[in-house]
């Protein structure tokens, strides 16, 4: 309950619709249990005495109870839903701009359906328990009470009935609760699951087409389906069993008060209005104890709900703002000082070990290494997309974790491997590096990044539609675009993370030759193709996440054997054992 409870926090204005709605309930529950004694009346003396004057007058008044309490529940229909929509708004907005603070590694513990699910289906679950759930919630206690007392008012004897009869409706849907609160939880794992399907086989479309795999992903998603719907089924399969508890223990009361009843009036120690009315109570109470198992059932679930939802917004940032964060960073300088990173505290192995490298700010560094060498781990340690474990990252002559966060990353632009654009227009892409960027100033990046020359001649030019993460754009051309953006924001540190991998080398080397114009950038360039750093200041080879070696492109040509293989099999045609054409003759 502490999960539903805290939940609740996230009303905010919504709090004042929630009190009145749950008022409205209380007075459209009082007004519906004076109707039953009205009725005895109506009956037992108007009826009895043939006093239509009486019958009238009674009769107005229950017509002015059932009108106030269709008003009532009217009015709650509305302040209800105002509460529970409001709610799930507040809640969605809170998750999401949870998500937003998460380091990369706060990301890792969560699957992105996982996710969407918790944002989205989780939220309704809850918003449904409140737009269907509170009604019976409040008025099931009140029509206990109320229908309980004012029945043993009526007769007492009767009312024993009610002592037989709730105890074992009370404890079959408790069993039922018990049996089905757990199987909630499954059943929103099993959403996750078919979200993260639906997800993959929708962003991989284009594979999927190209590789004739349509029939196995439509295997996939049947099989994640057909879990889900098991798991559902299971689970109201148990829900359901409340509804035929309720009828049998709700006709077997019935009937043993009409049994009772009956004698009581042929002794003449009942009227027949009072057994009417009883039994009105009787359906109350009943009613109440069926409201009671449904409006559990909704809690059950959403406590589920709750819990995961709470798993979100109780993540704690890995990655946060130092309590006196320096602002201003004095140059693009970087220094790893005894640098060693893993993704995971308990992992077995470090991702890089030992790194000590230094680049003067204004340097242009390329590195080299091998698949899985820990080049993109390297860098993205630069503006705290993940902090190192052991040693520091320094910035500017200062520890990146003195720095607040976002001015760090203001004065760092990383071109990611995976190029990452968003729906819109190239303008609006293009803002994400400079929101006060003009034409002039967004055309000037596109020309430093080669983009210029493929958007010039679309009609729309910088208006032009992108499509769905850039869809309308071949690879290369989505690489410039993402180039340009980092160019915008001026950075004092520019990251390259094999960002040319998708051009010709024609444009690869005017893009260089640009990005060599820009002076006062340290520019760090991680690339597949030897010819994208030869010309750099300083070249670093990583090995196993190790620093193999580092030194400029002549001093590593004489001295380093894995840069003279790499060099030979790229730019000479190398053998199998890396030795050049040269030596070959030589030989």
């Amino acid at each position: 309950m502490e999960d539903l409870k805290r939940l609740f926090s996230y009303l905010g204005s919504y709090k004042k619709d929630m009190i009145l709605a749950c008022l409205l309930v209380v007075l459209e529950t009082v007004a519906e249990l004076i109707i039953p004694v009205i009725m005895a009346d109506l009956i037992d003396v108007g009826v009895a005495n043939k006093d239509l004057d009486y019958i009238i007058f009674k009769g107005v008044q229950m017509g002015i109870c059932a009108a106030f309490a269709l008003i009532t529940g009217l009015l709650y229909a509305r302040f209800g839903a105002r509460a529970a929509f409001g709610l799930g708004a507040n809640m969605r907005i809170a998750e999401y701009e949870k998500v937003q603070d998460y380091a990369f590694s706060n990301l890792d513990r969560f699957d992105t359906s996982s996710l969407i699910t918790r944002m989205t289906t989780d939220v309704t679950v809850i918003q449904n328990a409140i737009n269907g759930g509170l009604r019976p919630l409040m008025r099931s206690p009140i029509m206990l009470i109320m229908g309980v007392s004012l029945s043993f008012m009526m007769n007492a004897r009767l009312a024993i009935v009610f002592f037989v009869c709730a105890p074992v409706l009370a404890l079959i849907l408790f069993a039922v609760v018990r049996k089905v609160a757990p199987m909630y939880t499954r059943l929103q794992d099993a959403v996750d699951k078919l979200n993260g399907v639906v997800e993959e086989a929708l962003t991989a479309v284009r594979a999927v087409k190209a590789f004739v795999r349509g029939e196995y992903e439509e295997e996939k998603f049947a099989v994640v389906n057909t879990n889900l719907m098991e798991t559902g089924r299971t689970t109201f399969h148990y829900a359901v069993f409340n509804l035929p508890a309720f009828q049998l223990t709700m006709y077997t009361a019935i009937v043993l008060i009409m049994w009772f009843g009956g004698g009581m009036i042929l002794d003449g120690k009942l009227k027949v209005g009072e057994l009417t009315g009883f039994l009105s109570y009787v359906l109350q109470v009943m009613n109440s104890f069926m409201m009671i198992s449904n409006a559990f059932l909704l809690l059950t679930r959403s406590l589920a709900s709750a819990r995961r939802i709470n798993e979100v917004l109780d993540e704690k940032p890995e990655i946060a703002n130092p309590a006196d964060p320096v602002m201003d960073i004095a140059d693009g300088s970087v220094d790893f000082d005894n640098v060693s990173f893993k993704y995971k505290k308990n992992a077995k192995e470090y991702v890089l070990s030992g790194v000590d490298l230094h680049f003067k700010a204004g340097e242009t560094i390329g590195i080299l290494g091998g698949t899985g060498s820990a080049k993109s781990s390297l860098v993205q340690l630069i503006p705290r997309l993940y902090d190192v474990t052991e040693g520091s990252v320094k910035v500017g002559g200062r520890d990146v974790r003195e720095y607040d966060i976002r001015a760090l990353r203001d004065a760092v632009s990383i071109v990611l491997q995976k190029n990452v654009l968003f729906s819109g227009t190239v303008r609006d892409n293009l803002g994400w590096g400079d929101q006060n960027a003009d034409d002039e100033m967004m055309w000037k990046a596109l020309e430093e990044a080669g983009a210029d020359e493929f958007l010039r001649k679309m009609p729309k030019g910088l208006d032009t539609d992108m499509g769905q993460g850039g869809v309308n754009f071949s690879g290369g051309q989505k690489q410039r675009l993402c180039i340009a953006r980092a160019l915008l924001k001026k950075p004092k540190i520019l990251i390259m993370d094999d960002s040319t991998s998708a051009v010709d080398t024609a444009t690869e080397s005017k893009i260089r030759s640009e990005l060599k114009k820009l002076t006062g950038i340290t520019k760090i360039i991680i690339a597949q193709r030897i010819s994208s750093v030869m010309n750099t200041d300083k070249i670093v080879i990583l090995e196993d996440g190790r620093v193999h070696a580092a030194g400029t492109h002549e001093e590593l040509i004489k001295n380093d054997p894995i840069y003279q293989e790499i060099y030979a099999s790229q730019m000479k045609g190398g053998a199998e054992d890396g030795s050049t054409s040269d030596e070959r003759q030589k030989a």
